[in-house]
């Protein structure tokens, strides 16, 4: 069995971090998958593909899958650079603005 470990990114939907400190231990398909010719669905036979593994540390991700003999690959994650404003929001609607103020 194959399966790469990750930390998983914030969601472009959102400002927040909430869901992305953990990390996550995901198996790799080792079967393509296939489209049911009635309904369209597609689906596997493989079921661990459907497997994902949440963990605390990286470290704990590791042991989880040498322990079980599980191939692992560690994908480091792309740290961002936060992005805080000297106003914050509230700079939105400053009425010291030295500029004219557009979309």
């Amino acid at each position: 069995m194959r399966a790469r470990i990750y930390k998983p990114a914030k969601t472009a939907m959102s400002s927040g971090t909430a869901k992305t400190h953990h990390w996550v231990l995901e198996h790799v398909a080792e079967t393509a998958r296939s489209v049911d010719p009635l309904m369209g669905w597609t689906g596997s036979a493989d079921t661990q593909a459907q497997v994902k593994l949440s963990f605390e540390t990286k470290e704990a991700a590791l042991d989880y899958a040498a322990a079980n003999g599980i191939d692992a690959v560690v994908q480091e994650p792309k740290e961002r650079k936060p992005n805080i404003r000297a106003g914050g929001y509230g700079e939105n609607f400053a009425t010291n603005r030295r500029g004219v103020w557009t979309h």
